[in-house]
């Protein structure tokens, strides 16, 4: 890994509207830099051999090529860079084949920026880890293989879940406990007023909880203004 101060990123994106979109989100989440576009197998190619970029984000289905098979052609030629799957495709033996190939985190479109972001960050946390480790050391101990990994241990060596900086597990608690009390959901807004929060602060933590499937979300269509969305356990949601 390369000793830069901004995670260098390659978007492989052939509907240039999209990547434009991955792009902007980027450009909000200190830390990272787009260094380059690709919309097909050989700019792909050409880009990750002149750029070496560190973290590569990946659709699967192009006219000329497949994302996985990039993806193993890439982990193949034992280049160090990590890959994050953003893609539309669903089927649970494309999600198996990425996860046991070694991708970092795989997204399903349409992204949701809160759900973009907690990948990135995590992503910036861990490559951050290493740079660290490699700087202090030849060799790690298992400890701080866990801690790259995700897997830290309380006192009595019970693996616990892993929050994402900002989220605090008491406000978590207490947006729960905010949704728990309604029966047909509430928005960020409603939340944000309840608990004492920011509006933006309460829709952090609830995204959080969607992104977890602890609560779902849904589009309330009011009479003027856009659709709002509406925040509701998963008992509480109601039925298709």
């Amino acid at each position: 890994m390369k000793g830069k101060r901004d995670i260098e990123v390659l978007i492989v994106e052939d509907d240039l509207r999209i990547a434009e979109i991955q792009k902007r989100f980027l450009e909000q989440i200190e830390g990272f830099q787009t260094v380059g576009i690709a919309a097909s197998y050989l700019e792909a190619k050409t880009l990750l051999d002149i750029l070496q970029p560190d973290l590569l984000l990946l659709d699967v289905y192009f006219p000329d090529m497949n994302g996985i098979d990039l993806l193993k052609e890439t982990k193949q030629q034992s280049k160090q860079i990590d890959v994050i799957m953003i893609t539309a495709t669903k089927e649970i033996n494309r999600v198996q084949e990425a996860i046991s190939i070694g991708v970092f985190d795989y997204i399903i479109k349409p992204v949701v920026f809160e759900r973009f972001r907690q990948s990135l960050l995590r992503y910036k946390e861990y490559y951050g880890n290493f740079l660290q480790l490699g700087k202090d050391n030849t060799h790690v101990t298992q400890q701080q293989v866990d801690k790259l990994l995700r897997k830290v241990a309380d006192g009595a060596g019970n693996e616990k879940s892993y929050l994402p900086k900002g989220i605090d597990p008491l406000t978590l608690e207490k947006v729960m406990e905010v949704l728990g009390k309604v029966e047909y959901g509430l928005t960020a807004e409603s939340v944000a007023k309840e608990i004492g929060v920011s509006r933006t602060t309460a829709r952090r933590y609830l995204e959080h909880l969607v992104y977890n499937e602890s609560i779902e979300a849904d589009l309330s269509y009011g009479t003027v203004g856009r659709p709002e969305r509406v925040y509701m356990v998963l008992s509480k949601a109601p039925k298709n």
